[in-house]
C-alpha cells in the first residue's frame, strides 16, 4: 500500500493506494499539536511501503510531516516537484520548477483521464485555471484568490465590513454580509467562466473541464461554461498514485 498525500493552505488529503485498494479522507490543517492530530488520523493504518507527497506548504510537510513519518514509521517521504516532462505531460513554464506541484500533480492526473484538451480549476484557498492540450503541453494558467482570500480581504481592508457569513443566494442582496457573500461568490464564478471561454480560445472547441478543491461542488452547480465540465474531488491524489506507479 502507498499513502498519498496532498499538503495543501489549509487542508490536508491523503489517500490509501494499493492494487484493489483506494480509499481517501480529509483534514483541516491543526495549528497545533500537529503530532498528535497525525496521530489520530494515521497511526491506525498499516505502514505504507511508500509516502509520495505534493505540497504547496512546505515548511510543514519538512517541519510535521517528515519528522513524524521518520518517528513513527522510520520512512521518508518522497516529494514531488514540477519538472520539464513526465508521464506524457510537458510543462512550459519558463522555468518549470516554480510551477506549485499540486497543479502539475493535477494535470498529469487530467492527461491520463482525458483524451483531449482540458482545462484544470482547483477552487481551493487559491484558484488556479490550467490549460492542458490533448499532446500533454501544459501552456499555461492563471491564479486568483478563492473565496475565502476575498471574503476576508474585504473585511481586513475597510472600515464598514465586520462579517462575510452571509448568504449568497441571490445578487439582491438585503444586508451588508449578504452582499459581500453573494458578491464574492458570484464574482468567483464569473471570473471562472470568463478564464474557460479564454481557455477555450487556446485549446479548440472541444476542450472539456475537470473542477477539483473544497469549493469546487459550490462553484460547479452556477457555472455556465460553455464546455463539459466534471468534478473530480481527488484528482491531485490520482496523480501522485500515477506518480507513485511509475516510480516503482
Amino acid at each position: 500500500m502507498n499513502l498519498l498525500v496532498d499538503v495543501g493552505n489549509s487542508r490536508l488529503k491523503w489517500a490509501q493506494a494499493g492494487a484493489a485498494l483506494w480509499e481517501t479522507a480529509a483534514a483541516p490543517l491543526a495549528d497545533q499539536d500537529e503530532d498528535s492530530m497525525l496521530d489520530q488520523l494515521w497511526l491506525t493504518m498499516p505502514v505504507p511501503q511508500r509516502v509520495v507527497v505534493a505540497s504547496v506548504n512546505e515548511g510543514w510537510t519538512a517541519r510535521v510531516l517528515q519528522s513524524w513519518l521518520r518517528k513513527r514509521w522510520s520512512l521518508r517521504a518522497q516529494v514531488v516537484r514540477a519538472q520539464r516532462e513526465l508521464l506524457g505531460v510537458r510543462n512550459h513554464y519558463h522555468d518549470p520548477a516554480t510551477l506549485g506541484a499540486d497543479r502539475w500533480v493535477a494535470l498529469i492526473a487530467a492527461h491520463h483521464l482525458t483524451d483531449g484538451p482540458v482545462c484544470v480549476v482547483d477552487c481551493g484557498t487559491a484558484v488556479t485555471l490550467d490549460a492542458l492540450s490533448a499532446e500533454g503541453d501544459f501552456l499555461g494558467g492563471v491564479i486568483l484568490p478563492g473565496l475565502h482570500l476575498l471574503r476576508t480581504s474585504l473585511v481586513q481592508a475597510t472600515k464598514g465590513i465586520r462579517t462575510t457569513d452571509g448568504d449568497a443566494a441571490t445578487c439582491l442582496a438585503r444586508s451588508t454580509a449578504d452582499a459581500v457573500a453573494a458578491g464574492t461568490f458570484f464574482g468567483l464564478v464569473g471570473a471562472v467562466e470568463r478564464v474557460l471561454a479564454e481557455h477555450r480560445r487556446a485549446l479548440g472547441p472541444e476542450m472539456r473541464a475537470l473542477l477539483t478543491g473544497a469549493d469546487a461542488r459550490r462553484v460547479l452547480p452556477k457555472l455556465r461554461a460553455g464546455a463539459p465540465v466534471t468534478e473530480v474531488p481527488d484528482l491531485v491524489l490520482r496523480g501522485l498514485a500515477l506518480i507513485a506507479e511509475e516510480e516503482l
